[in-house]
């Protein structure tokens, strides 16, 4: 069972292609153009890829079993057979897999919600008290048969059994998933001996929960788990990783079994490198030592890295350099950044590090720590002096932008009581009950997508780009009136990305070309790097949006994002406080709003779906958390006339632990996610005394299933028994960028005809 220690490695890596091929094959399977073996043989490419790149680098242990067609947690879930039961009837395994995914006609999918306080989404098990487990082996097994063949050093990687339950949600009844993790120990103990059998030394077990504030209470179970577990006698050896924080009383608890190896998050909370070094229970262990941040983009401090692996010499047998999380969550690398920096970001990649760059990093710091500094001089040489430029470079400081920043907070401006606000608007906007709108994004066409890559290539100019983007928004607007909807959106067609888009228009932000990360499935974004300090040089939407007023009677909304999106969806600075930076965005933003508001405009949307996004693992952080982040909002939006009506909209997360939160944001509209939780979110709301207008959203965009107009019907029954009319909006859960234009159009045909068929019962 004991396996050679390794010295240097990572904990997982991009999975979606340097260039999004695997997006690309997956999209291609599913629309019939890309066949199933083509889908595998590009899926095969890839691995063996970045496989080759990594021994390449110069890692002793190489993670496997990190490749998905869509997400881990959906990976665990058909390895156990958790799958849900409504897809059982679908005969092949890929086809079946997709389906719990996305969904199809007939299926509804697995509800999607956020993989802890990362903007990576993952799909969530559904355990009922019928589900019963079993071993499907065959993924991992097979990475690992090829991985071994490519002579890889091949580490196989498995979601560990407390965390796949902590991360399901219990249906139809059932109780805690976690009370089932007894049925799933002979299972891990079957696959521990079966790649035991097919070669594979090594294994690790991600045990993310264990951060959590639910892992605080998980240690007496750790240790009985993985007591059983290593105490199996036919297995690799075993490597647990913790990661996104500081394991606590499970370090000790895993200590004290048989494993062989622990990985820790060094760079999340810095004092996990004071609580690992008194570990005991960590003397006959091999520790991995997370000092790379798996998380951002900023080259690492290879001397405070170095000086941590040195504090930490003598606290375990053998000691690792490793990322502190998987690089799964930043792009592959900076080097595939080859157009000119754009102006006022300048000699900014030079302080980066993506995928590429971090694991040369722990190349570089595992040598220095068992060769000796001097092994690695040149390097650390370069390190410094990146270092020193960036920290002396004055685009980190702008003075006059915190100085407008304090004026403001010294007046305590903000705006009348959300129930005054209501009677002005209602009184302005002369909207039905129950108005209809949607979130904002309209389907991306291949048009808009053309007309994106000709301005990029120079083929066409600006004056063109902006006719062309004009000609769509004409025709969304015709296509919202023409289906009746009340409340319109531009579409949002001149916009790559809701986050991009501002920060290629703010100072202190640099967008990327290629710095592709995966968000969920085959959906991909560009996260923006905040480099300094914020500034907004002139209106970044207003001619936009009220192109789109011109067109029409109807109120169309101003489209912003919010500060703490901006910031969640961004790779943010690390060096001074996040409420710092949250308040520069919602300067740039609140300039905004009051353009919008003096150019005619009087609804505003300002986005916040990463609100619980970035709320703390640890209960005793959340309330500061809290109350800046709903501070920035109100900042953002507190700049205009009682009388224009503030909208917000939250996604695709499990919101009971900002409930209080939404209701500070004191928005006169929030738009909310509630088709997949089938409209739980309500309830949530009115206890925590939300008196403020809501849509919660009545279909779910992220499958390509259209709703029924009784479907539709149903949902609005359901929110009526929760929300007076006269507080509810009718909109679908998010935007609908990612949709195909016919079945958006059938779909919000059939919103719109149900809320007109509930409005006239009322």
């Amino acid at each position: 069972m004991t396996a050679p220690n390794f010295s240097r490695t990572v904990l997982g890596v991009p999975r979606i292609g340097p260039r999004r091929e695997l997006k690309r094959a997956i999209e291609g399977y599913w629309k019939g153009a890309v066949d199933r073996a083509g889908l595998e043989a590009t899926a095969a490419a890839l691995r063996r890829e970045e496989w080759a790149r990594l021994v390449g680098a110069g890692l002793d242990s190489v993670p496997t079993n990190t490749f998905s067609y869509y997400d881990q947690i959906l990976d665990t879930a058909a390895m156990l057979g958790a799958l849900p039961p409504r897809v059982a009837e679908i005969a092949d395994p890929v086809d079946r897999y997709f389906a719990a995914a996305r969904g199809t006609a007939t299926v509804t999918p697995l509800e999607m919600t956020k993989w802890f306080d990362t903007n990576y989404h993952y799909l969530v098990p559904e355990i009922s008290a019928a589900t019963s487990f079993a071993l499907h082996p065959e993924k991992v097994l097979g990475d690992l048969d090829e991985a071994l063949a490519q002579g890889v050093p091949a580490r196989p990687v498995v979601v560990g059994p407390l965390t796949f339950l902590a991360l399901s949600k219990a249906v139809d009844g059932a109780g805690d998933p976690l009370a089932r993790v007894d049925e799933l120990l002979p299972l891990y103990r079957e696959l521990l001996g079966r790649l035991a059998n097919r070669g594979a030394q090594w294994v690790q077990l991600d045990e993310p929960v264990l951060v959590t504030e639910a892992g605080l209470g998980l240690a007496e179970e750790v240790a009985r788990v993985y007591g059983d577990l290593s105490a199996a006698a036919n297995r690799p050896s075993i490597l647990v990783a913790t990661y996104f924080g500081s394991p606590g009383p499970s370090l000790e608890a895993l200590g004290s079994t048989r494993i062989e190896a622990v990985a820790v998050d060094l760079v999340t909370d810095p004092a996990a490198v004071d609580a690992v070094a008194a570990a005991p229970a960590l003397q006959d262990k091999l520790l991995l030592a997370g000092v790379v941040d798996g998380r951002n983009v900023w080259r690492t401090d290879l001397e405070k890295a170095l000086a941590t692996l040195g504090t930490l010499s003598g606290s375990a047998a053998a000691l690792a350099v490793s990322t502190s999380c998987s690089l799964l969550h930043v792009p592959y690398a900076v080097s595939a950044e080859t157009a000119p920096e754009p102006t006022g970001a300048e000699g900014v990649r030079a302080w980066l590090a993506f995928a590429e760059e971090k694991v040369a990093e722990v190349v570089v710091l595992s040598r220095a720590f068992t060769e000796g500094r001097p092994a690695v001089s040149a390097e650390f040489g370069r390190s410094a002096a990146v270092r020193a430029a960036r920290e002396g470079d004055p685009r980190l400081h702008d003075d006059a932008v915190r100085d407008r920043l304090r004026d403001i907070r010294a007046t305590g401006s903000g705006r009348a009581a959300a129930g005054e606000r209501a009677v002005v608007q209602r009184e302005r906007l002369g909207l039905p009950p129950l108005p209809t709108t949607t979130i904002g994004s309209y389907p991306q066409t291949g048009a808009i997508r053309v007309a994106r890559a000709d301005l990029r290539a120079g083929r066409i100019d600006e004056a063109e780009y902006v006719r062309r983007m004009r000609a769509e928004i004409a025709d969304v607007v015709k296509l919202q009136e023409d289906l009746g909807i009340d409340v319109l959106v531009h579409g949002e067609p001149e916009r790559n990305d809701m986050v991009q888009y501002f920060a290629e228009r703010l100072g202190g932000f640099l967008a990327t070309d290629n710095g592709w990360v995966q968000s969920y499935g085959t959906r991909c974004v560009r996260p923006p790097i905040l480099f300094g300090d914020v500034r907004r040089a002139e209106p970044m939407t207003v001619s936009w949006i009220t192109y789109a007023q011109n067109l029409t009677d109807r109120p169309v909304k101003g489209m912003l994002t919010g500060p703490v999106t901006i910031l969640a969806w961004s790779f943010v600075r690390d060096d001074q406080p996040l409420a710092d930076s949250a308040d520069q965005v919602a300067l740039a933003i609140r300039d905004e709003t009051v353009d919008l508001e003096e150019a005619g405009v009087r609804i505003i949307q300002v986005d916040e779906p990463a609100l619980r996004e970035l709320l703390p693992l640890l209960a005793a952080d959340r309330p500061a958390y809290l109350d800046w982040a709903t501070a920035s909002f109100r900042l953002s939006t507190s700049g205009v006339d009682d009388d224009t009506q503030i909208h917000t909209h939250l996604c695709y997360s499990e919101f009971g632990d900002v409930i209080g939160a939404i209701a500070d944001l004191d928005a006169d509209v929030t738009s909310i996610e509630a088709a997949r939780s089938r409209m739980e979110i309500l309830g949530d709301l009115n206890r925590a005394g939300f008196a403020n207008q809501v849509g919660p959203g009545v279909y779910d965009i992220h499958s390509p299933r259209v709703p029924t107009q009784d479907e539709v019907e149903a949902s609005l029954r359901a929110a009526l028994g929760a929300v007076p009319a006269d507080r509810l909006w009718v909109n679908p859960d998010c935007g609908l960028k990612t949709r195909g234009t016919e079945e958006t159009v059938a779909a919000l045909r059939n919103m719109v005809a149900a809320a007109e068929a509930v409005r006239a019962s009322l």
